[in-house]
């Protein structure tokens, strides 16, 4: 499997670029833990979004898929009008679609609408905001420096 590892210097660019495809206005950002938590954190900055809520979802083993995604800590968005869900790739598009289902279930007059670092042209669903085609398996660097041998 080809295998890339993306630092934080690209991200940080990337994160920049995504700002300016982002061509509406969201008062509340929705990071999927925990691809998506260090975006939640600097877009919340960058927009002055005070509300940034985390999800969790569950649909890998390390780097094995599983057969359903586990969909975890719904914030409570009844004050919310506009959400931006945010995560580090789009993949098979299970995740989000699972996410989607799920708020758009319990919250069918919001308006969801979701960005992306990477995407997999292959997904189920596409992003509506996104910056890389995704090629292989990425190391992140979120995931893999504090494992580095000092």
């Amino acid at each position: 499997m080809q295998r890339y590892y993306y630092s934080y210097h690209e991200f940080r660019e990337d994160l920049k670029t995504l700002t300016h495809k982002i061509d509406e206005e969201f008062d509340t950002l929705l990071p999927i833990a925990r691809g998506g938590l260090s975006m939640g954190q600097l877009l919340g900055e960058y927009y002055a979004i005070r509300k940034v809520y985390a999800i969790n979802t569950i649909g890998y083993d390390d780097t094995q898929k599983l057969k359903s995604v586990e969909v975890l800590n719904l914030p409570d968005l009844s004050d919310s009008h506009r959400i931006l869900i945010l995560d580090d790739i789009i993949d098979s598009g299970d995740t989000i679609k699972a996410v989607l289902e799920r708020l758009q279930r319990l919250y069918p007059t919001k308006t969801f609408k979701v960005a992306s670092i990477f995407y997999k042209p292959s997904a189920s669903i596409e992003p509506n905001y996104w910056v890389r085609e995704a090629k292989g398996w990425i190391d992140f660097f979120w995931t893999v420096d504090l494992k580095e041998q000092v």
